[in-house]
């Protein structure tokens, strides 16, 4: 397991102090040394993710690991690797199936790398707005759906929850009103084929980078144009090296949690239920909280003078992808099919 950094301790740190203030048992099992569930010392398990806890991904890792503590009466402790420290997402996806890392978050874009049927989640405009945004990701038919999906496509690591991040958007040094802003225009974009099918088709040159690589990329001029959530552009500073933001919300930023396979067949029946029901709160807790986050991060881009263009002509963008997405879930596969279908439903 990987050693803790001096920040992983401080999130360590506070969820326990946090335990004991907040539940009585807590003390019990300081002075009677003898009940069952003091007989061990709490076991520690790394939980990574590439971006700062300051975005949705610490909201995520802060409710997993306090409801987590809260039903395991402290005896399993999740301690926080934010920031890229055990590796960007898809190092870290590798990680997750070898065990070298107890749970993760990773964008379900990046999971494409290990089940392509996951690109299906980054079909542009199939979520219309944050509510519904927020209804979808805590609906219980798409979480079993994707669910069902990585686990008929994935081994040796298991989705827990699903999570997001918000919408995204585009921003760069140009202003975007309509989809002909991006023609010719080189945009970083997540690799999956949904991506590399759908900026082509609005006129634009899809780049592949890592995530780490963006501000640079962006700030030499290497790509116009990045796009990513609000709060995720914020807490980069992605706004020094590309000050326009272009609401397009295009695209929704969704996220899965992970745990590995080494941890998930370590665990007894009343410690899987403990790690599910923690999982579930993050799926019904965090995306409203994420897209709070992200009005948040709006209201201060504002202030710190960062151009915000709202008269975004989204139908330019919508004539052209909405007739994608069915082509290309169906060439994802069945698992996309149904995940698109249950999307559509959801209002």
């Amino acid at each position: 397991m990987p050693l803790k950094t001096g920040r992983s301790r401080i999130y360590t740190f506070a969820f326990a102090l946090a335990f004991l203030l907040t539940c009585p048992l807590a003390f019990t099992f300081v002075h009677e040394p003898n009940d069952r569930a003091n007989a061990q010392e709490p076991h520690h398990f790394s939980f990574g993710y590439d971006q700062p806890h300051t975005t949705g991904y610490g909201i995520a890792g802060d409710l997993f690991a306090a409801k987590l503590a809260e039903l395991s009466h402290g005896s399993m402790v999740i301690d926080q690797f934010p920031g890229a420290q055990l590796g960007q997402e898809p190092q870290m996806l590798q990680k997750i199936r070898t065990g070298d890392i107890d749970f993760m978050i990773s964008s379900t874009a990046n999971a494409a790398t290990v089940s392509p049927e996951s690109g299906v989640l980054s079909l542009h405009y199939i979520f219309r707005s944050e509510d519904q945004l927020i209804r979808a990701i805590g609906d219980p038919r798409l979480v079993a759906a994707v669910k069902e999906m990585f686990a008929d496509t994935v081994k040796d690591g298991h989705v827990l929850a699903l999570a997001t991040l918000g919408l995204r958007d585009m921003y760069g040094k140009k202003e975007v009103h309509k989809v002909d802003d991006l023609h010719g225009q080189k945009v970083r974009v997540q690799a999956t084929p949904t991506e590399d099918t759908v900026f082509p088709a609005y006129g634009s040159q899809t780049v592949h980078m890592p995530f780490g690589s963006v501000y640079t990329s962006l700030q030499t001029g290497v790509v116009d144009f990045a796009e990513n959530g609000v709060n995720v552009y914020d807490s980069n500073k992605h706004y020094e090296v590309a000050p326009v933001l272009s609401m397009t919300e295009h695209e929704a930023n969704n996220s899965v949690v992970w745990v590995s396979d080494k941890v998930w067949k370590s665990l007894t029946d009343e410690q899987k239920a403990w790690v599910e029901a923690a999982a579930a709160e993050v799926g019904q807790k965090e995306p409203a909280q994420a897209v709070a986050l992200d009005h948040k991060s709006l209201d201060r881009l504002r202030k710190l003078g960062v151009k915000v263009v709202t008269d975004v002509d989204k139908e330019s963008f919508i004539k052209i992808a909405e007739p994608l997405q069915e082509k290309l879930a169906e060439g994802l596969g069945p698992h996309a099919v149904k995940i698109l279908q249950i999307t559509r439903d959801i209002h």
